[in-house]
């Protein structure tokens, strides 16, 4: 049987993909919270026992695609194999499902640009600590011998991933394949002098 905080973990959630439905489906700006209270299958009222507003909902959505990805990238330099594979993993887990729903909406843009409006400090503590991940990562396989730094891991990694933001644009199939393509040239441009 499930405790009272796994019980609201689980609405939350649910709550939070209603949310990215309705989101995709009409846009940020034309979504209303009873849209997402009918998409949750709850009441207004409902709604707003777990979050105060829309806004609310796109900050705790930011959040947790944060928790996730970082996870997720982590395991996935942790895997086996060249520098160019472990990135283009790392890569496609820190832009997974989520991202993949927002560039494949017809509110993609709209979307991606809630970062900067509504959950700036949400996306800057996401962005220290995926930052921290990838430069764990760079020390680890420069002490290895299997990359060359050109300035501090911490500066390396967020250099990775502001190139990794900057292609991050509609549609979702050609991001996918520019994502991969930059991870291979990043990989390369990675290994140590010979």
């Amino acid at each position: 049987m499930m405790d009272a905080p796994d019980i609201e973990l689980v609405k939350q959630e649910a709550i939070l993909a209603a949310a990215m439905a309705v989101m995709c489906q009409y846009g940020y700006r034309r979504t209303s919270m009873e849209d997402i209270a009918r998409a949750a299958g709850m009441s207004r009222p409902a709604l707003y026992q777990h979050f105060r507003n829309k806004e609310d909902i796109a900050r705790r959505m930011v959040e947790v695609y944060f928790e996730r990805a970082a996870d997720e990238v982590a395991v996935a330099l942790a895997g086996a194999g060249p520098v160019e594979a472990q990135l283009a993993r790392a890569f496609a887990a820190k832009t997974g499902p989520m991202i993949r729903e927002m560039l494949e909406s017809p509110h993609g843009a709209e979307l991606l640009d809630l970062k900067d409006s509504h959950a700036r400090d949400a996306v800057e503590a996401g962005m220290a600590r995926m930052t921290a991940v990838f430069a764990d990562w760079l020390t680890h396989e420069a002490a290895q011998g299997r990359v060359a730094l050109d300035g501090t891991a911490e500066e390396m990694a967020a250099l990775l991933l502001r190139a990794l933001d900057g292609i991050k644009r509609p549609p979702y199939a050609r991001f996918a394949a520019d994502r991969d393509r930059l991870a291979q040239v990043l990989g390369r441009g990675l290994h140590p002098p010979r």
